[in-house]
């Protein structure tokens, strides 16, 4: 009788999956906490082979990534979960809340999914009901959700301060008759059910909708946000009370019907979203003993069954759901999901058509946050042979119990705290500098500003062009000599030709470090063999970058071809191009461009674009800080510094914000909508665009295209009975319109107007533009510290000295001599051209793939901008790279506030909120 051979067994061992394999177990439980703080792109591996086969093959990848999360007794290592639905009508979502919660790993800090469970039980019992199509009221749902409380305490570990309340709740009255019956029974009943059903929904709400007024935090939370409230008055249930309103009349209606179908959807995003956020807590690295806990990601092994079977549309359902809702979560702690199996042309549709990836394409972009998905075709004949063995994960262990732990913490704080108020006196008179404004009470109007800088944006534009063109001479003549010359193109805004293009475009500063950086690295080069020198192609893509992806697109088909010019000659050796720089602002059509450049595997180092959403090219190195960085910064800086002029005098810090979005500028609508979800105050979203384009606008909020609509709308906020700042996020054109149309206007000027925006105003700050406007106060951020400030380092100071020689005629007329644009170019040229020197061959050649390997490797220097230090493994900016927030005044800028490495040594952890995350 012959022996049946067993099946095959092990991750299929196919190309790439070494890579893919090592960096799985690092993105799961890396040496490093700080690792954790982010969420990787959404994988999915699809699955080849015939229907017969195509089960166990999804049975097989997901088993053998699932083996390493769990021991040899089948406890887990870390959280997963692996979400099925039993039918098309299942929540995904749900399963995923109840599968991470259930069986934590030993000692390590248990998500307890406050905001989840609650979420879950209204939504649960509004699907149950559905058929009475009529909303049960928020009472019945607290009810509810609060007894499916009291029966699973356990598994959802609420907290030790509920127990009692808990316990109490649901108890039925002592025996009695009477009078005195009916009298103990009202008390017993409001004791035990009234009480702890209203405390525990008015502790949710909190958490959920609206901060207390004791909160450190106030204003609305992120339910409040997402349903589009206010955040005022309502409560939790009340809110899902009205969710049922709009769900149920829907889900009564039959499975095929495109309502019910996306009234689950509507669900799976709300209950996704709920997870997601509460993964964001514990925050890394913190003080808090049970917060440092968190040392694995949690992960969601999510299986697609065969289309047509049931399960298969929940599966694809809570991937959209997935898909829509991380990117208001993406740079906090979030799931690795891995989703198996071979997915549908409308779901690959609506996950935005990812390109084909390798899996060690796939393994390190694993390490990054980003909201694209990562799409592998696994091959079949892997499948036939046996494949990898994963290795168990090993996150760190605690042996410690963690209320031994807290116990142990709090004891000592208690005996600290008491120590130290035995010896010292508590005064209770206010402090007299709380209400000193940040950076002085000054205005930007003054001395240094009493007249306008004479501009000449012609000359200066083609002075530069002149320097970078005779650096591309000294680099030809390098490699007549038999050096190593390669070229790298640099991607700008169009050319300025009068002065109002100068104002509002940093390119001229931008092509002056870039020129710099050149100037410098032929200097060095001439002694040393180890460097590479660059010429430079410069290559404008029109106002605001709007022919970004043609021009894209003729340099990679330049490539392709292997050739230059219009002749179609073939490019010399120092012709190659290497590398790129550019795109000084994240809109739609340059984050396509990075998409087009990919073609080629082109490394692009940004040279100030920030948003987010630009990290979806992984072949894009951004230099300054994410967009997501700047707002919670600012957030926090606007709501905890005295900002806001006080009309007693003096500042306080702003309960409420204006915040001014263009919503079709990427850059613009992803800073606005970081900020206000940071922002612990109240918002005011206003959509600001003088070419009336308000794509992507949200419904209901206000659309203006007038700059003197937008001031009345402006001063109508501002005569609220909070204190409260205006949030700029929009372009330094529009701004100067603004800001006139206030002052024509007059009508709120009679008191100080503050100010907080992005580094897109500091192209119009410094020019005298504001020079009569005393009733302006403007912060605005800045990536180098003035050289007159006390922040600023070595590198910083001999950054500013040289290009003061650079600049053409005196120092003093030059209107960006404080902008931090030069010196992002200049450091940015730094990296790629540093880049290029690591990759240099043994036979002189530079190779593109290269390039990116270097880059990947980490790359270290101090600079213009402050210390510099990218991360291995990862496209994401520097490491804890400076941040600035600069206040405007009459003599200059001054520092409010100085953030992450300005210098060598300096620390964000080091310099508290809001530099360091809460």
């Amino acid at each position: 009788m012959a022996v049946p051979h067993p099946s095959p067994s092990g991750f299929p061992d196919d190309e790439g999956a070494d890579d893919f394999v090592r960096e799985y177990r690092q993105a799961v439980a890396p040496a490093e906490r700080e690792s954790l703080a982010h969420t990787p792109p959404l994988v999915i591996l699809s699955v080849p082979g015939e229907e017969a086969d195509y089960d166990a093959r999804v049975r097989r990848v997901i088993g053998e990534l699932e083996k390493p999360l769990t021991s040899e007794d089948d406890a887990k290592l870390v959280p997963y979960a692996v979400p099925t639905a039993g039918q098309d009508s299942d929540l995904l979502s749900g399963s995923v809340g109840r599968g991470l919660s259930s069986g934590p790993p030993a000692h390590m800090t248990p998500d307890r999914f406050p905001g989840f469970w609650p979420l879950w039980d209204s939504v649960d019992y509004i699907r149950q009901h559905a058929q009475e199509r009529r909303a049960p009221g928020s009472a019945v749902l607290r009810d509810h959700a609060h007894e499916q409380l009291r029966l699973h305490r356990r598994q959802r570990r609420e907290g030790s301060a509920q127990v009692f309340l808990w316990a109490l709740g649901g108890s039925s009255a002592p025996p009695a008759g009477g009078i005195r019956g009916w009298l103990l029974g009202s008390v017993w009943q409001g004791l035990t059910r009234t009480l702890p059903r209203s405390l525990w929904e008015h502790r949710k709400t909190r958490k959920l909708v609206r901060a207390g007024r004791l909160s450190l935090s106030r204003g609305p939370r992120w339910l409040a946000t997402r349903l589009s409230a206010a955040g005022g008055g309502e409560s939790l249930f009340v809110m899902m009370d009205e969710v049922a309103d709009r769900q149920m009349p829907r889900l009564a209606l039959p499975p095929e019907h495109p309502r019910h179908a996306e009234s689950l959807l509507a669900l799976d995003e709300l209950l996704t979203r709920a997870v997601l956020e509460d993964l964001k807590e514990p925050a890394i690295g913190t003080f808090r003993p049970l917060r440092r806990r968190r040392t694995a990601r949690p992960v969601l092994l999510v299986p697609l069954p065969r289309r047509g079977t049931e399960g298969a549309e929940a599966a694809e359902r809570f991937l959209r759901a997935f898909h829509q809702e991380r990117a208001h979560t993406l740079r906090h702690p979030g799931p690795l999901v891995i989703a198996v199996g071979r997915p549908s042309e409308e779901l690959l549709r609506d996950l935005g058509n990812p390109p084909q990836s390798t899996l060690t394409q796939a393994g390190k972009l694993l390490h990054q946050s980003a909201t694209g998905t990562v799409h592998v075709r696994l091959r079949d004949e892997p499948f036939a042979r046996d494949g990898l063995f994963i290795r168990p994960v090993k996150p760190k262990t605690y042996h410690l119990g963690g209320r031994t732990v807290t116990a142990g913490v709090t004891g000592l704080c208690v005996l600290v705290v008491a120590t130290v108020g035995g010896f010292m006196y508590v005064s209770t008179t206010p402090d007299p500098s709380e209400h000193d404004c940040v950076g002085g009470d000054v205005d930007v109007a003054g001395a240094e500003y009493d007249r306008e800088i004479e501009l000449r944006p012609k000359e200066w534009y083609e002075d530069t062009l002149a320097k970078i063109a005779a650096q591309n001479k000294r680099a030809e003549d390098f490699a007549a000599e038999g050096k190593t010359v390669r070229t790298v193109v640099a991607f700008t805004s169009a050319e300025p030709t009068g002065k109002t293009e100068t104002l509002f475009d940093g390119t001229i500063p931008e092509l002056r470090g870039i020129a710099m950086w050149q100037e410098k690295l032929n200097n060095e080069a001439v002694a040393d063999d180890s460097r590479v020198p660059l010429r430079v192609d410069v290559r404008p893509t029109g106002k605001g970058f709007v022919n970004a992806e043609s021009k894209a697109r003729e340099l990679v088909d330049q490539i392709k071809s292997g050739q230059v010019g219009k002749n179609g000659e073939k490019a010399k050796d120092y012709e190659r191009i290497i590398g790129v720089l550019g795109y000084a602002q994240s809109k739609t059509w340059t984050q396509n461009a990075l998409k087009i450049l990919e073609e080629v595997e082109l490394p692009v180092i940004g040279t100030t674009a920030t948003a987010d959403e630009m990290l979806d090219s992984g072949n894009y190195w951004p230099f300054t800080p994410l967009n997501s960085t700047e707002a919670r910064i600012e957030a926090d800086f606007a709501a905890g510094s005295p900002v806001v002029a006080r009309t007693a005098g003096g500042c306080e810090p702003a309960g409420h914000a204006v915040v001014i979005q263009s919503s079709a500028d990427l850059y613009s609508k992803s800073l606005a909508e970081k900020f206000r979800q940071e922002l612990s105050g109240s918002t005011q979203l206003v959509n600001f665009s003088q070419e009336g384009d308000f794509t992507g606008a949200p419904p209901g909020t206000p659309k203006i295209k007038s700059a003197h609509d937008l001031a009345d709308t402006v001063c109508e906020a501002l005569n609220g009975d909070k204190p409260t700042v205006v949030y700029w996020s929009a372009r330094a054109r529009d701004f100067v319109a603004f800001v006139n149309a206030l002052d024509t206007q007059g009508t709120c000027t009679h008191r100080d107007v503050t100010v907080l925006g992005g580094n897109e105003l500091t192209n119009v700050a410094l020019t005298g533009e504001f020079n009569d406007k005393d009733w302006l106060r403007l912060y605005y951020s800045a990536h180098r510290v003035p050289v007159e400030d006390g922040h600023a380092g070595a590198k910083t100071k001999q950054f500013a000295a040289a290009y003061d020689d650079f600049v053409p005629g005196s120092a003093e007329d030059d209107p960006w001599r404080d902008d931090g644009h030069s010196a992002v170019s200049f450091d940015a040229f730094h990296v790629l051209s540093r880049a290029a020197d690591m990759a240099l061959s043994g036979k002189g050649g530079v190779d593109p793939n290269a390039m990116i390997t270097a880059l990947r490797s980490g790359i270290t220097f101090d600079g213009a901008t402050g210390y510099v230090s990218y991360d291995q493994g990862s496209n994401m900016p520097p490491r804890d790279k400076a941040l600035v927030l600069l206040r405007q005044s009459g003599s200059g800028p001054l520092v409010a506030l100085a953030c992450g490495a300005y210098r060598q040594g300096a620390k964000s952890q080091a310099q508290g909120p809001p530099c360091a995350a809460q």
